[in-house]
């Protein structure tokens, strides 16, 4: 089994929920037993938040969790489905890189904002979405070539089995 040193995204997502469970619990405790609130509690959750929802939809792509219809593509031979995965693989990095190119620019464009709770520049929350998209197009990219180079029927690295192989279900030996 790996270590969470061996995987820095999911130990990156783990910190990340841990600080949203700590500032939040934090906040309620100020809040209803000192009867004295934290002004910079919600808004460091909410930029928390940002962060794990990005780091979150790439560590799906990394693990093959994102939702697939398949039921069309699995009809076809071999060839076509490597054909049509190359094509989607495409239009998601088309779509990853405009995106990424988008949040660059408006992540540039609030660098000058402060947040009037942390007094931190806006552009820190914001900047989340360009680090998602890059990650979540590398992995996009890291599971066509895999695939592609010919890792079909093999594991992937949590040890799942690639969605183009279910695994077989358990049947029992006639022979036995």
């Amino acid at each position: 089994m790996k270590t969470l040193r061996q995987q820095p995204l999911e130990a990156v997502l783990c910190v990340i929920l841990v600080a949203i469970v700590g500032v939040t619990f934090a906040q309620v405790v100020f809040r209803y037993l000192l009867q004295a609130s934290l002004t910079w509690s919600e808004e460091l959750a909410r930029f928390l938040l940002m962060w794990l929802a990005a780091l979150s939809s790439a560590y799906a792509f990394k693990v093959r969790s994102h939702f697939a219809l398949t039921f069309v593509v699995d009809r076809f031979d071999e060839r076509v489905q490597r054909w049509v995965a190359t094509l989607v693989t495409a239009a998601v990095s088309i779509f990853l890189l405009v995106f990424a190119w988008q949040a660059a620019n408006f992540t540039i464009a609030v660098r000058d904002q402060i947040a009037p709770g942390t007094r931190m520049s806006m552009s820190i929350p914001y900047s989340s979405a360009l680090v998602g998209s890059v990650l979540m197009l590398y992995y996009v990219l890291k599971t066509w070539w895999t695939d592609l180079d010919g890792a079909d029927g093999s594991t992937d690295e949590i040890g799942a089995a690639h969605p183009a192989t279910p695994a077989a279900p358990d049947v029992p030996d006639p022979e036995a």
